[in-house]
This record gives structure tokens, sequence and C-alpha cells, in this order.
């Protein structure tokens, strides 16, 4: 009998983060969720079963504790099998605007972040010669950023660059390596850090006139995480409702 695969989601108590890790308990894999907010966390974990999740309080962007971290998961379960790098912040101020302590925050989150994780995780996929790394980049990594601002967009931009290095260097090891890119999904990052005017204006670029649900991201990201995804590596599924076609 094949052994149950864990995988490993940040920004585990968010919107996205919460229906990615609801997916995979619904297809029998274990997950590691992984967020800063330790009382976010703990009211999440309830919602799934006990033996199916294992909450961990990490910063990402803490190169010590991230080791630390996948030492001690590897040490008490197994080395990882699935990566989502989900975690990360919004920032919508334009280029003039953008302190040098918020560019350097939100590219710590966003990209050094999943930088770290995916450093972390591959040795553990390399000894299994299986793995999957999701990353979450955005819409904006293409489009400059409509209603989000200069760091956020260029975060983005860098995750997919990270995408395709990785993938690069990891095939051989059957480990896929992809990012999904999506465009205004309904979270409380986005639609409360976004005026009512800015909402209007998001749904405006949207072709089908609707922001993107959490459960659909999740499918994606399951799909990609399966073992039929196999044949993709280095490649951005793009989510963003015929906004950009490419």
């Amino acid at each position: 009998m094949e052994e149950k695969k864990i995988a490993l989601v940040t920004g585990a108590a968010g919107s996205m983060g919460r229906a990615v890790v609801k997916t995979f308990i619904d297809k029998g894999i274990h997950v590691v969720m992984v967020d800063i907010d330790e009382d976010a966390l703990n009211r999440e974990i309830k919602s799934f079963p006990s033996d199916s999740v294992i909450p961990l309080v990490l910063d990402i962007t803490d190169p010590d504790a991230v080791t630390e971290a996948f030492r001690q998961l590897e040490g008490t379960y197994a080395p990882i099998d699935i990566l989502v790098n989900n975690a990360g912040i919004l920032s919508n101020n334009k280029i003039l605007e953008t302190t040098l302590s918020e560019w350097n925050r939100v590219l710590a989150v966003n990209l050094t972040g999943a930088f770290l994780m995916i450093q972390a995780a591959l040795p553990g996929m390399r000894s299994k010669k299986w793995g999957r790394i999701i990353n979450v980049s955005s819409w904006s990594a293409k489009c400059g950023g409509v209603t989000s601002g200069t760091a956020y967009s260029v975060s983005k931009g860098g995750l997919l660059t990270l995408t395709s290095a990785i993938a690069r260097e990891t095939f051989r090891d059957n480990i896929t390596v992809n990012a999904i890119a999506p465009a205004w999904v309904k979270t409380p990052m986005v639609t409360e850090q976004l005026t009512l005017e800015e909402q209007q204006t998001a749904v405006e670029k949207i072709p089908i006139g609707r922001w993107c649900e959490p459960e659909e991201f999740a499918n994606t990201v399951s799909f990609l995480a399966s073992p039929l995804a196999g044949f993709i590596t280095g490649e951005v599924i793009d989510m963003n409702a015929g906004a950009q076609m490419d």
C-alpha cells in the first residue's frame, strides 16, 4: 500500500490556504498547516480532523527557524512530498509611495520565504525521487499590477523566475515545480485592503465579472500536486478569467 503523502501549505490560516488544506485532506493527504499567526492557525485547525493536520507556527523569512522546522518535521514524520508556497502579503503602494522597509518586507515574505522553504524541502524530495512544488504568484506579475503596488508585483514576478529556475534544476529528480497566477481571489487580504472603488475597478477588469473563488484556486493546486501532473514543470497556470491570454 502506498504511504500517505505529506503536503506543507504556507499561509494556511488564510482563505486560499484553508481551501487548499481542505482539498488535500479530502484526497487523503496529511497536511502541515504553516502560518505566522498562531491564533488564526489554532482557529482553523479545528475545522479539520486532528489526525490529518499538523499545525506549525513559523516565520518563513527566518532561515534558522525554517531549517529547524524541517529538521523536526522530517525527524518526527517524513520528508515533505508537496510544498505549496502560498503565504504572502499585499502592498498597494506604487513606487513613489513605497518605502524601502515596505519593499524589503514584501520581498522577504513573498519571494525570499518561498526560496527558503524550497531550499529546505528539496533534499527530502530528492531522497524520495518525487516531489511537487507549487508557487502562488499573481496576475500582477504579468500585467504590472492594476490595483496592487510595485513591491507586490515585483515579488510575484520574481516568484515566476524562481519557479522556472528550480524546475530546471530538479526535473531529473522527478520533482515538478509550477506556479499559479490568479487574479483577485475573493479573500480578506484583497477585499479588506481595497477601497470599494478599487474593488469595482478590479471586477471590471475580469471578463466574467466576478472574483475567483478560493475553491477554484485550490483545485488547480490539487491538480498540479497530483501524480497525473507529472509531465508539467516550469509552467505558470493563469487564473484570470481571460483578462490576459498568452
